[in-house]
């Protein structure tokens, strides 16, 4: 079974940054797509980004783009989300998830099978 676990989150102010890292194990070997997700209270849960297992390949939410990098390990099976220019706007839990199958960069959730629990960033202005 596929587990993912988040951390690196935290406060930080605006104009900041912060480096998530996501940890998987068990059965990575089949995973297609690691997604980055988040959800902000009071609202629903928002695609930020997500990168192909293979060969690395990307895609972002308009709203991070220039701002947020998403990369990957495969040796060690780590996946990260380098936040840089941090905005208020961007607090929120944010969690990983693996899409197994399927060879695009998928965006909605109900592509991804695997959740890690989230881990909170909180930006102030």
């Amino acid at each position: 079974q596929l587990q993912l676990v988040e951390s690196g989150g935290g406060l930080v102010q605006a104009g900041g940054s912060l480096r998530l890292s996501c940890a998987a194990s068990g059965g990575t070997s089949t995973i297609s797509n690691m997604g980055w997700f988040r959800q902000a209270p009071g609202k629903e849960r928002e695609f930020v980004g997500t990168i192909r297992w293979t060969d690395g390949g990307t895609r972002y939410v308009e709203s991070v783009k220039g701002r947020f990098t998403i990369s990957r390990d495969n040796v060690k099976n780590m996946v990260y989300l380098q936040m840089n220019s941090l905005k208020p706007e961007d607090t929120a839990v944010y969690y990983c998830a693996a899409s197994r199958g399927g060879l695009g960069l998928p965006r909605e959730a109900y592509n991804y099978a695997y959740w890690g629990k989230g881990t909170p960033v909180t930006v102030s202005s």
